[in-house]
């Protein structure tokens, strides 16, 4: 018997008052945005725990002054009934390129009540449409690879009004005002496809100014802008910057780049090409670096015109993303000697980085490297990836060197041609990602199921960066979309990784060649691996979106670029079938499954056809709910068709009667059929069985799936409540599986089952949706949780789960316990989202 204890959240506050006040308020899924890029953006909020809305009315103005004031000259959208309260779109004035704004939003309650006022917010349109930046693209690149400070002098004069500076680097910067970091922000702009968008980053530098002379310093670096990778024809970074005071809703230039700026070597050398496995580090000179960006430490060094460089071809446009930013600054657990000069630093756990660390006193020009690797090879020593090198200064008091533009994957580091170690307070690894909000919480009472479960999680922080997900960040560095596929909604489960889903789709949108041709990552900087189910991505990426976040803005955005690849899809069907298409100059292979065990082929021929056939089933069943939602009935109904033609031929020819199996029979081609409802119901059972058995006879319970599979597989048993069925798996300990790589070290989730390459990669953490969706029960059964199914998978070895997931309405909590009298569920639901069971 199950008991389910669904609170009654009215009841529960009953006791007490409760404010009706609204919290979290975001424009477009972002915090008060400087620079949003449409003049139609979208609102949301979260209202307190015991309010059900019923109505709200939401003000935006010019000014905070006016909006306090009650005086809304942009939009007083009036009291409209309605429950909605995620992105609500704006019905206002017309918006313009570089206008500034303010906005609050009141609700009314379930009683007729009305809530206070939240506390008013800013937000900004970037400079959009047949708006642009003012001034020139500026670099000062004295040799190849060299990263470049350029400077700028300039008087404020008058009171102090808000003033933003919108830069838009080819490659990375930093800004300095008067001697001071803007932001805490690195490896900035996020990506993008740097042939088609760069991206503009919008910064309001107010306070950072005083009347009189101030002083703005850019330090660059060519990071992905370089020849070998976006066909850039400047040995260095460039950049384009404008600064404004913005008066009355009227933005001026103060100052924009130009040949009148001057430049230096920053003291930082670039290296490697940035195509995999070349990424390598940087060079730091600290007799270089400039010990402060004060004024009057600038006038010190040696400073030369800038080149202004045109730019064509490339459209400027805002970043729709959070910063990246460092999330947890930690040391080493040891430091042991190799041998002489050499040591061996331990950080206990992989991490994708900056590495900062302290030398000692060593004579000028002194070469030290630090080299990253993440795991030991047989002879003690890391499998080096990437290094930096590191000229010392001569100075007394040694030298801080600290990557500013680059970073590694890394848990151990080999130090060389150093006599005397530092301390392990000298060495520190800055870990960083994309500024996105942590999303759940989850324990159970199996510690190995909450160690898998962390290791995943841990992980996807790691390869969540810069405004994309990466395969593996130290030899690839790349967006892949089956890597996207894989682990897309564990990713959305975890996080409120949205806005990155914004940044990320705008390269795949500028990717797709002129026949409909999709590469399989994105930005695409050269050829890559893959198959159909990572160039699918286009189609179930927005879908993700939408369904997670309540988010919609993506289905628009990519529509015509899905629609443009099924053209290209079609070109390569025959008799009713995807078949392979042939390499082109940014895409090769044809796949499957990826990185399965050991004795799984994962090219043979029936299986990826298999694999394709059904991924397409999927692309169809989500672009009929897609041109639903878009209001299309007509293409709607064209993708039912083709659904149910290709459903049909699959069945057809990949289904063997004589022993219930797809395709050769394994764990992938048995589950995909089952998780697409290709399978007839007569069938299923039967198809069901034989997965289970084949499981257990001939993989001997373990998982023996690749990338695409495990997503399959998990999605597939969570949908058929197959909770002890994954659970079995999941507890196995000898190769592959999850635990197999805890028992041999693992902190974060491997590139192969057998340990091949990478120790912090992107190929097996689908499973990650497993543990919300199966043991936490929690299915958003409507986009953005606004519905959601409560029922949670209980399998025998596990006595409780306690888990909570943020959704775009407030926070919803789901445990359950083994009682005597069976289970008890019990539910806590944020106010705006319905939950049945």
């Amino acid at each position: 018997m199950k008991h389910f204890a669904l609170l009654s959240l009215a009841a529960v506050f009953s006791l007490s008052a409760v404010s009706a006040d609204v919290y979290d308020l975001r424009v477009e899924n972002l915090v008060e945005p400087l620079a949003i890029d449409n003049v139609e953006p979208h609102f949301s909020w979260k209202n307190a725990p015991a309010v059900t809305q019923t109505a709200y009315e939401l003000q935006v103005a010019t000014s905070c002054r006016s909006l306090r004031k009650g005086k809304a000259d942009v939009w007083d959208s009036g009291m409209i009934a309605s429950a909605d309260q995620v992105m609500v779109l704006y019905g206002g004035h017309p918006l313009t390129s570089r206008q500034l704004c303010w906005w609050r939003v009141r609700v009314w309650d379930q009683e007729g009540k009305a809530s206070s006022w939240s506390r008013p917010q800013r937000f900004g349109v970037g400079v959009i449409g047949d708006d642009a930046l003012k001034g020139d693209y500026i670099g000062c690149a004295p040799g190849e690879g060299r990263s470049s400070l350029l400077v700028k002098e300039f008087r404020v004069k008058g009171r102090k009004s808000t003033t933003l500076l919108h830069v838009n680097s080819l490659g990375y910067h930093e800004v300095y005002v008067n001697g001071k970091k803007v932001g805490d922000a690195v490896l900035t702009p996020a990506v993008s496809q740097l042939d088609k968008h760069s991206l503009i980053v919008t910064y309001d530098v107010t306070s950072c100014l005083h009347r009189g002379k101030n002083t703005i310093l850019l330090w660059i670096s060519s990071g992905w802008y370089k020849p070998d990778t976006f066909s850039a024809t400047y040995q260095g970074a460039l950049v384009k910057a404008e600064l404004d005071v913005v008066r009355k809703d009227i933005s001026t230039p103060l100052l924009v780049t130009d040949a009148s700026w001057k430049g230096c070597w920053s003291g930082y050398n670039d290296l490697g090409n940035w195509r995999p496995g070349n990424f390598v580090g940087e060079r730091i000179e600290a007799a270089a670096v400039p010990a402060s960006f004060l004024p009057k430490a600038l006038k010190g060094l040696s400073w030369t015109d800038v080149d202004v460089v045109p730019v064509e071809g490339i459209t400027a446009i805002p970043q729709m993303c959070e910063p990246c930013t460092v999330q947890e600054t930690f040391s080493p657990v040891s430091i042991e000697p190799l041998g002489e000069g050499s040591w061996l630093i331990d950080f206990g756990r992989v991490v994708n980085a900056q590495f900062d660390i302290t030398l000692p006193c060593m004579p000028q020009g002194h070469v030290s490297i630090a080299s990253f690797g993440d795991f030991l090879k047989g002879d003690g020593t890391p499998d080096v990836v990437s290094h930096n090198e590191y000229v010392s200064s001569g100075e007394k008091k040694g030298d801080r060197f600290v990557n500013r533009f680059n970073h590694h994957v890394f848990r151990y580091v080999r130090l060389d041609d150093v006599e005397t170690p530092p301390a392990l307070s000298d060495i520190r690894a800055l870990r960083m990602r994309t500024d996105y909000a942590d999303a759940t919480t989850f324990e159970c009472s199996d510690p190995e199921i909450n160690a898998i479960h962390d290791m995943v999680k841990y992980t996807l922080q790691n390869l969540a960066f810069d405004g994309y997900m990466v395969d593996c960040a130290n030899i690839e560095r790349l967006g892949y979309g089956g890597d996207g596929n894989a682990s897309t909604l564990t990713l959305q489960t975890m996080f409120d990784v949205s806005p990155l889903y914004i940044n990320w789709l705008q390269a795949w949108n500028d990717a797709i060649g002129s026949d409909g041709s999709l590469p399989h990552t994105a930005p695409s900087p050269y050829s890559a691996g893959g198959g159909p189910y990572w160039c699918g991505f286009i189609v179930q990426a927005p879908w993700r979106t939408w369904m997670d976040y309540g988010d919609d803005r993506l289905l628009h955005r990519c529509y015509g670029t899905m629609l443009h690849w099924l053209d290209y899809v079609d070109a390569y069907t025959t008799d009713g079938l995807l078949h392979r298409w042939p390499d082109v100059k940014n895409r090769v292979w044809y796949l499957g499954d990826w990185a399965t065990p050991d004795g799984v082929d994962q090219m043979a021929e029936e299986t990826v056809d298999l694999v394709n056939n059904c991924s397409l089933c999927q692309v169809y069943t989500e672009l009929e709910q897609i041109a639903t939602h878009l209001g299309k009935p007509d293409d709607a109904a064209a993708f039912r068709a083709r659904y149910d033609a290709l459903s049909e031929r699959i069945n057809a020819v990949f289904y063997h009667a004589e022993d219930s199996t797809y395709g050769t029979g394994t764990q992938i081609d048995m589950a995909y059929p089952m998780l697409v409802r290709i399978v007839p119901d007569s069938l299923l059972q039967g198809v069901r069985d034989k997965l289970v058995e084949r499981t257990a006879n001939v993989y001997a319970g373990h998982l023996s799936t690749g990338l695409v599979g495990i997503p399959v597989l998990t999605e597939w048993a969570t949908l058929a409540r197959e909770a002890d069925f994954m659970y079995g798996m999941l507890k196995q300990h000898g190769y592959p599986g999850y635990l197999h790589m805890i028992d041999n070290g693992a902190t974060g989730t491997w590139e192969h089952w057998n340990a091949l390459r990478s120790r912090l990669h992107n190929c097996y953490n689908g499973i990650g949706s497993w543990f919300y969706q199966a043991l936490g029960g929690i299915i958003p059964a409507a986009p953005g949780y606004r519905e959601v199914i409560v029922n949670p998978q209980c399998p025998e070895g596990i006595d409780w789960v306690r888990v909570s997931k943020e959704t775009p309405y407030g926070t919803l909590r789901v445990s359950w316990q083994r009682t005597p009298d069976g289970i008890q569920v019990d539910v806590d639901a944020p106010s705006g989202v319905t939950v049945r069971e």
